[in-house]
């Protein structure tokens, strides 16, 4: 927090943050398998939490439109649900959260039909192409669907890469205030997008924050700890992230928005 955004003048007044703490995270948000673009089976991933102590993960593969990614079909969509069911019954203490990375098209709708989408736990909605074709607009416009939960890698940035897309972010924060959407900070290490700065006034707006490592592998499952320095450093406290959440209230809590 040593940055000279007041938190000399907070400690002074005895108003410095309870910041979110590395041991309150419960789950990871984003991460994909070997049914897209990730490495490790569903099993594994399973295995992996159990190991890092979390209640959840949330396994959210490409949809259709991102191929090179290894995009999932609807039959392929309903494959994994199907498998990830089964591991759950067989697995207690972790559950697999049945997910998608759906692509935001360019008119805005999703890459997948709305009733797909109702059967999933967890929708992740993301820009993947056309970055700099009418962003905000599309991202405002995919937060309308009561069925999406969380806008991915909001600004786009890759840190050795690109510098982000064309996009209005507080008027993306007023959408998911109001729409109750969450927005994520990835924690994989070339994105921490959303980054401290957005992730404080976020937090000002009234807007949920949601941890994803955006894992490909399961060595990439430690980046949580650099996602949950981002929130600490952006003065988040536990009751800004959906990934401190038990599981139900995190079911709960997903549950009331689509409502």
């Amino acid at each position: 927090m040593r940055e000279g955004r007041g938190e000399i003048e907070a400690a002074a007044s005895n108003e410095l943050p309870e910041l979110t703490g590395y041991d309150m995270i419960r789950g990871d948000l984003h991460v994909h398998s070997e049914y897209s673009d990730g490495t490790a089976t569903l099993e594994e991933i399973a295995q992996k939490g159990k190991q890092l102590g979390y209640e959840y993960i949330a396994v959210c593969d490409h949809s259709e439109s991102v191929s090179y990614a290894g995009g999932l079909s609807r039959q392929r969509l309903q494959e994994k649900v199907e498998k990830i069911r089964a591991i759950n019954k067989r697995s207690p203490g972790i559950r697999l959260l049945s997910g998608i990375e759906v692509d935001i098209k360019g008119d805005g709708s999703l890459d997948c039909a709305d009733e797909v989408l109702a059967e999933l736990d967890v929708v992740v909605a993301a820009i993947h192409s056309g970055f700099k074709k009418n962003v905000t607009r599309r991202m405002l416009k995919a937060m309308e669907n009561p069925h999406m939960d969380i806008i991915a890698h909001p600004t786009g940035r890759l840190i050795s890469g690109r510098e982000g897309y064309e996009v209005d972010i507080e008027a993306v924060m007023r959408q998911a205030a109001e729409t109750g959407t969450a927005l994520e900070i990835n924690a994989f290490y070339d994105r921490l997008d959303l980054d401290d700065i957005s992730c404080r006034k976020a937090k000002q707006m009234g807007v949920k924050l949601a941890i994803g490592t955006d894992a490909h592998r399961l060595d990439h499952l430690w980046m949580m700890k650099l996602g949950v320095g981002v929130a600490r450093r952006g003065w988040l406290e536990a009751e800004n992230l959906l990934n401190t959440l038990t599981l139900k209230e995190l079911l709960g809590f997903l549950a009331k928005v689509r409502k």
